[in-house]
């Protein structure tokens, strides 16, 4: 059941740098006036709401950002009309490259996305080319400190979780798609302290990506840069010496 993953240790990693610039803030206020928007602006009764106001809080951001974000999906304030578009693509070493979006303007934002695959030689392909490679689950993690790992595993398992992997000090609780707020809840209540959660796309398989590991990530860089690109997923694994390597550079 518990493991190590070379592609929970990318994603980590490239939370946290993602998290540092800035971004973080906006791409959280978005997912709010979706939430909002899509399931009302109760969270009591609108899960994937109640999980964007808690990764918002855990995130600390201000009530009244949270607070005008909801009503900005309500209909209360006026506000942008976001679209969710996904757009796909091919990488160095032919990556596959999913990109989450959150738009008040299409056009610009597929130019955008096009450049930067043009500029860090990759390319944009059409709807469908790579979506079937990647798993929608739901993803938990949980601060390691000193929590007893067969205990954990245990927990999760009677949760309803699908799997655990461990990367660095957290633990990955992986979930079906539409269990993540049910098992969220429940190892909550449990008395865990969840770092995060979230809805993700988990890769069926991974290509080894060495020799070109600092050119994917320039590509994913530029992409993750792109103001309505809220998540970017790639099929890549690199070695952990590779991967030292690029996180102290």
């Amino acid at each position: 059941m518990s493991g190590h993953s070379k592609w929970a240790s990318i994603k980590h990693k490239k939370g946290a740098a993602d998290a540092k610039r800035g971004k973080l803030f906006t791409r959280l206020v978005k997912e709010i006036i979706i939430a909002a928007r899509d399931g009302g602006g109760d969270p009591d009764s609108n899960p994937r709401l109640r999980l964007a106001i808690s990764n918002a809080k855990s995130a600390n951001m201000p009530n009244t950002n949270i607070d005008k974000a909801v009503k900005r999906g309500t209909g209360e304030i006026e506000g942008a009309n976001y679209e969710q578009i996904n757009y796909e693509g091919y990488g160095h070493n032919g990556v596959a490259i999913f990109i989450e979006t959150l738009t008040d303007n299409k056009l610009r934002t597929v130019a955008e996305i096009r450049h930067c695959f043009s500029r860090h030689g990759g390319n944009l392909a059409e709807n469908g080319s790579v979506a079937w490679i990647f798993e929608q689950k739901g993803l938990i993690e949980i601060l390691k400190n000193d929590l007893d790992e067969d205990e954990i595993i245990m927990a999760v398992l009677d949760a309803g979780a699908d799997d655990i992997l461990t990367e660095d000090d957290i633990f990955q609780i992986i979930t079906p798609y539409n269990e993540l707020h049910n098992v969220y809840k429940q190892l909550k209540d449990t008395g865990y302290e969840i770092e995060k959660a979230e809805l993700t796309r988990i890769p069926k398989n991974t290509v080894n990506a060495d020799d070109v590991a600092e050119k994917l990530f320039r590509l994913i860089d530029g992409l993750e840069d792109i103001d309505d690109v809220q998540t970017v997923y790639a099929n890549f694994e690199v070695s952990d010496e590779i991967m030292e390597r690029i996180s102290n550079t």
